[in-house]
């Protein structure tokens, strides 16, 4: 059922029960989930509960545990910085990520229609997720794409970014170690990124041309995408075993070589070492709450839409402590693999820690494969580390590419059915619209295209989206029904840490956040040097807009379609359709088992 196309509101039911208003022979008509679906295409389930963990656990567990959450712990703190950062997980990260898996396995729809029928006035946010999500996958999978580069020039007798003489070093300014206050030179391994991978222009404005190594290796991520997810969960579940858990066995054998370095401790504590007068600058709690929005994957669509394949019974209260705990313990181990290096290379090189940091794609392209051409067996180490990465992406894009074709068949199923005839051809053709808008980030200048769709998409979109889906759920739904959903599907209600969580801190603390990103907004830049052209940042608020657009324009549309005065037609579209009744209440002959989910007919 598409969103927005009836005139009217749907009925009073439920994702449970759908109940047909025209009664035939004295009776009520149940019309059953494979009825209310597309013909053949019956709703899949995750075939065992560890799949659908696993996949959580990928899609939360990304390169932001790797080069972000490092960086920004020592930045704020160092070991101080955990104490925000563990508050604003129990605060916020755990109660809402429960939230979210609530509505997609109650509703059994993706984020679009399920969050339709939470609030159909706010239904505009949640085609806005399935939005930046996307956007976000067509730029994601350009790391993916630097990952299989360095990947496949890892093999050699020497790893072609140790020394100067190479064809694309500039030997004059070409250090073989870190340059530190030096400003005019650069890295080895700065150059063969910048020289050799990018081949990067001068700005944004020169694009100079497709890097067609780089267009073929973006095919084939693609193309690994494709063939993991084109089964739906059937595929993906079974994917997820090794891509989910192979960076794990990375990280605890890099830990070990790590710690065993000279050095290692020099930077290990120079990440942990707290500075408690950081605790009392507002920025730092804002960070924290910021790092698990985004590390978590709150308001990006996904943790919904992968819900809405579990059983309506599946215990999704364990589920968000496994997934968000996961995600969490493996920033910090991270952080001791990355500082570990990072130190080792402070001590090769005598240069401050504070000269090697940094965050983003420097800190796993550039300081790490610098730290590799050092350290004992680099031919080795080198390969799996960039194998991890590439299975750390992997994850998260299964679940981005995942969100956009489940609201396509949630909405338009039959119809899109009659053209691609089969659920692979449709995720044929996302994958080849993605692979599509990816173009304009390999090519010279493509790093700029790069820099400014992060900062849009990742930072200035997400916390407008996040702000009005917790307002959606919380505020106007309300708690209330949010723990009858829950009551319904587990059999005992959210205690009172959610409760006050969904009704209090969370809304305040997501307005907190948006608040300060708004105050402290400052534009896109690339490096230390670069600031785009005034075009650019227009540009940049124009990819901003493309997802947050959808918020306002759902909720003209639903007020139009609406009958009565203005006032009658808000209190309408204020009005969940969700269907709160529980399962046992109901009439022996209208039950259904709890794994047998069904929707609502559209008839009136």
């Amino acid at each position: 059922m598409g969103m927005g196309t009836d005139t009217k509101p749907p009925p009073s039911g439920s994702s449970k029960l759908a109940v047909d208003s025209e009664e035939e022979d004295g009776g009520v008509e149940i019309m059953k989930l494979e009825d209310a679906e597309p013909a053949g295409q019956q709703r899949e389930t995750w075939t065992r509960r560890l799949e659908f963990v696993l996949a959580s656990v990928g899609y939360a567990v990304g390169l932001g545990n790797v080069w972000r959450f490092p960086y920004l712990c020592y930045r704020s703190g160092g070991g101080a910085f955990l104490i925000p950062y563990v508050i604003m997980l129990f605060l916020c990260g755990i109660p809402l990520l429960f939230m979210e898996y609530a509505i997609g396995q109650y509703t059994r729809l993706g984020p679009v229609h399920g969050l339709a029928k939470i609030c159909p006035l706010l239904k505009g946010v949640g085609l806005a997720t399935v939005v930046i999500s996307f956007v976000l996958a067509t730029y994601y999978n350009v790391l993916m794409t630097w990952a299989l580069y360095y990947l496949f020039n890892s093999f050699g007798s020497t790893l072609p970014w140790q020394s100067c003489n190479n064809t694309w070093n500039a030997v004059s300014n070409c250090s073989t170690g870190f340059p530190g206050n030096a400003t005019h030179l650069q890295s080895a391994s700065q150059q063969y990124f910048d020289r050799k991978l990018l081949e990067m222009t001068g700005g944004i404005e020169d694009a100079g041309g497709v890097r067609w190594e780089l267009f073929g290796l973006l095919a084939l991520a693609w193309l690994i995408i494709y063939f993991c997810i084109f089964k739906g969960v059937k595929s993906t579940g079974k994917v997820v075993y090794f891509t989910a858990t192979f960076p794990y066995f990375m990280l605890f054998a890099l830990l070990i070589n790590n710690v065993q370095l000279p050095g290692a401790k020099d930077g290990i504590l120079y990440f942990l070492m707290p500075n408690w007068s950081k605790l009392l600058e507002v920025q730092v709690w804002v960070n924290a709450a910021a790092q698990i929005f985004n590390s978590i994957g709150i308001a990006f669509g996904s943790m919904i839409s992968m819900a809405s394949y579990n059983k309506y019974n599946n215990n999704i209260l364990r589920d968000t402590f496994v997934v968000s705990l996961a995600n969490s313990a493996t920033s910090i181990v991270a952080g001791f693999v990355i500082f570990s290096a990072i130190g080792y290379m402070a001590h090769i090189h005598n240069l401050p820690v504070d000269d090697i940091a940094t965050d983003g794609p420097g800190l796993v392209f550039v300081v790490y494969p610098e730290a590799f051409s050092t350290m004992p067996v680099s031919q080795l180490w080198a390969p799996l580390f960039f194998f991890m990465l590439l299975c750390l992406g992997l994850d998260s894009e299964f679940a981005m590419v995942e969100v956009a074709v489940t609201c396509i068949m949630d909405g338009f199923g039959v119809k899109v059915l009659r053209v691609f005839k089969r659920k692979e051809l449709l995720v044929l053709a996302v994958c080849s619209v993605g692979f599509l808008l990816g173009i304009p980030h390999i090519t010279r200048g493509g790093i700029y295209v790069f820099q400014l769709m992060d900062h849009y998409t990742a930072v200035v979109s997400l916390m407008f989206l996040a702000f009005f889906e917790v307002l959606a759920v919380t505020l106007i739904f309300g708690v209330e029904r949010i723990c009858v959903m829950v009551e319904n599907m587990l059999g005992k209600r959210p205690n009172l840490y959610f409760r006050v969580c969904w009704q209090f801190l969370s809304p305040m603390l997501v307005l907190g956040i948006l608040i300060s990103s708004i105050i402290q907004y400052t534009p896109a830049r690339y490096g230390k040097s670069y600031t785009y052209p005034l075009w650019a940042e227009v540009l940049g608020w124009f990819i901003s807009l493309i997802s947050i657009i959808w918020i306002p324009l759902g909720a003209v549309h639903e007020i139009w379609r609406n009958k009565g005065s203005l006032l009658q037609r808000l209190k309408v579209a204020l009005r969940p359709t969700v269907d709160l009744e529980p399962i046992h209440a109901l009439p022996e002959k209208q039950r259904v088992h709890s794994e047998s989910i069904t929707l609502f007919s559209t008839s009136q």
